[in-house]
């Protein structure tokens, strides 16, 4: 079965820190990433995110999925940005050196393949942290920490609970899909890629009434309990900040103040080597 955004438990460093620490350095990390196109910090976040996947033991075929998809999109997007706007690059560097012509008005440049290499590096900066959050961060803990920071309990426990539902809609996905191919019905690559759509389509109505089902049971269940009472409540799985967790926010932290500040050096948000 495939993992789409399922948390992986294993013995690591970036597990030990809180759900709130791991919630702050993705927010710190995605605005480092996100405010500058200065291509040497975007060099520096993919492969610091990747030492990351290093340190937390996570697999890459453990995300293999996720990754392939966002590669495909990625590649998608970059075709687009050049079919709408191939003389964007230009536009934003201020010169033009012509590599040569495709057609009509569409040439290749130096300013717009840089442009669409910097697209990827924000990709390659943003998409793997992402992923190491979800893989690495335990719905309940996670939870926990945000009740600690000042998010009010049964906003956290909701959020929890939509972690915790994601790989479960996927248990249920896998389970419907074998019961169908049970009865016959092909989803197999053997099949066209129409086929195998219409297929899977109908298991969206079996798996939307269990959801419901299951989410009565649980409404239910948490009502029952008095859920929402009371202004407090204890956590089985909360956790006292650490050292490390005050470590990994003055990094990520660090980060967006080198970012900003070259942000402030470049005069834009865009460094221009052809100048």
């Amino acid at each position: 079965m495939i993992n789409i955004f399922n948390y992986i438990d294993r013995p690591s460093p970036i597990h030990r820190l809180t759900g709130a620490t791991k919630l702050v350095c993705l927010l710190l990390w995605s605005f480092a990433a996100m405010l500058t196109y200065d291509t040497r910090m975007l060099i520096l976040l993919p492969v610091l995110s990747f030492v990351m996947f290093y340190i937390s033991r996570i697999k890459l075929r453990d995300v293999s999925f996720m990754l392939g998809f966002t590669a495909v999109f990625m590649v998608l997007n970059n075709v687009l940005v050049f079919a709408f706007s191939p003389q964007h690059g230009v536009e934003l560097y201020g010169s033009k050196h012509v590599l040569f012509g495709l057609w009509g008005s569409y040439v290749l440049t130096e300013e717009q393949l840089f442009y669409h290499l910097n697209l990827v590096l924000k990709y390659l900066s943003t998409i793997p942290i992402v992923l190491l959050f979800v893989c690495t961060t335990n719905p309940s803990e996670f939870a926990a920490s945000l009740n600690r920071i000042g998010v009010k309990y049964t906003v956290a426990y909701s959020v929890a609970l939509a972690l915790r539902y994601i790989p479960d809609i996927q248990r249920e996905y896998h389970d419907i899909s074998q019961a169908q191919q049970a009865r016959g019905i092909e989803m197999s690559r053997k099949q066209s890629l129409s086929k195998r759509l219409k297929s899977a389509s109908a298991i969206l109505i079996p798996l939307i009434l269990s959801s419901m089902d299951r989410i009565e049971t649980i409404s239910n269940a948490m009502e029952l309990r008095g859920f929402g009472k009371n202004k407090n409540r204890t956590w089985y799985m909360g956790r006292k900040f650490s050292r490390l967790d005050i470590l990994a926010m003055a990094f990520c932290a660090l980060l967006l103040a080198v970012s900003l500040s070259l942000n402030v050096i470049n005069g834009s948000r865009f460094w221009n080597p052809f100048v």
